[in-house]
């Protein structure tokens, strides 16, 4: 028989990653940030386009995921038109442009669509997305309407822009 502090040790251990995800909450608006456009010139929160929904993906080009997310958000590209979309990934240009043209096509060739490079790596320490795919949607003054790291969620985020 076990003793009662292994006991303790054990329910501890399975509870931490449970209590790690609860600690980490998604910025409740939208934080002060420098990402790179993708001709390196800088884009900062200031840059933003005010008066609509914007709608941040933060992805990873070896993530199963974000590809499956990325491809959702390719098929309702023109749902996507009448608001901000921010596409954010830490990988070098390179593979971010080929992990696109082969899951986002439609998206990438949208004008209100945006490709920005992290190379500062500050996403993760001013938005707090648990995981990837983080899907962002901010409000027209820039508070958190939806967050969630689950690709199979994506059709909240389509009914609630297309409901705004």
């Amino acid at each position: 028989m076990l003793s009662r502090k292994v006991l303790i040790l054990i329910t501890l251990i399975n509870l931490f990653p449970v209590l790690s995800a609860k600690a980490q909450v998604p910025a409740p608006k939208v934080p002060a940030f420098t990402f790179y456009q993708m001709n390196k010139k800088v884009f900062t929160d200031k840059q933003l386009i005010k008066g609509k929904l914007l709608f941040f993906i933060f992805f990873d080009v070896t993530c199963d995921h974000c590809q499956h997310a990325l491809q959702q958000a390719n098929l309702h590209y023109k749902e996507l038109n009448k608001i901000a979309v921010y596409l954010i990934s830490m990988d070098n240009e390179q593979t971010i442009h080929a992990f696109l043209a082969a899951n986002a096509p439609n998206l990438i060739k949208s004008e209100n669509v945006l490709l920005l490079q992290d190379v500062n790596y500050e996403f993760i320490k001013k938005f707090t997305p648990r995981k990837y795919p983080s899907l962002f949607l901010y409000s027209r003054d820039r508070k958190l309407l939806l967050y969630d790291d689950n690709e199979n969620n994506m059709n909240l985020f389509f009914k609630r822009i297309v409901s705004d």
